[in-house]
């Protein structure tokens, strides 16, 4: 439902809107935006929405959205036609596509830094299966000196995330928002 997102939302903007401490760890720096998978078209169509938020707080919004990272990663392979007749020799390269997407998302970063701002990273849940988001997540953080938010597609409980119906999650220390929040 939008209330579930009208609520979620609303719990952002509060959040966003405090003052930002200084000297805390990436971990502290992370904001993981959690959601129903049902409601993944529903919050891409209000995603300026949550951008308008983080602006108005005096955050600068850089985007960067994963939705396509393993069809583009994959369109640049050599042996991509082998890999749709065999698939079982594409699994061994998933770690080349995480460390891949680890860069290039990092020098996007880099190149858009703001100590006030906000990365936020949507389509994580087209990573399932291809890449860990947990891995992601922690190395990309790493780069950030504002805020990280990731938009996750999932369930939170007792500090982890389960990434849409994953049978384990994992923990992780960064500030959850849901709709509960």
């Amino acid at each position: 439902m939008s209330d579930r997102l009208s609520k979620l939302l609303r719990s952002f903007d509060s959040h966003i809107s405090i003052p930002w401490p200084v000297a805390v760890s990436a971990d502290e720096r992370t904001i993981f935006v959690v959601y129903n998978k049902e409601d993944e078209l529903k919050l891409r169509a209000r995603i300026g929405e949550f951008e308008a938020s983080a602006t108005q707080s005096g955050h600068p919004w850089l985007q960067l959205d994963l939705t396509h990272s393993f069809e583009e990663w994959m369109a640049d392979q050599e042996y991509k036609e082998g890999y749709f007749e065999d698939p079982e020799y594409l699994a061994g390269l998933y770690e080349d596509f995480s460390d891949e997407l680890i860069e290039k998302l990092s020098t996007k970063i880099n190149e858009n830094q703001d100590e006030n701002g906000v990365v936020a990273l949507l389509g994580c849940g087209a990573l399932f299966g291809f890449a860990s988001v947990s891995g992601l997540v922690e190395e990309v953080a790493k780069q950030v000196k504002g805020r990280l938010v990731v938009f996750f597609p999932g369930e939170y409980q007792n500090n982890n995330f389960k990434l849409l119906d994953a049978k384990d999650g994992w923990g992780y220390h960064a500030t959850a928002i849901t709709a509960m929040s």
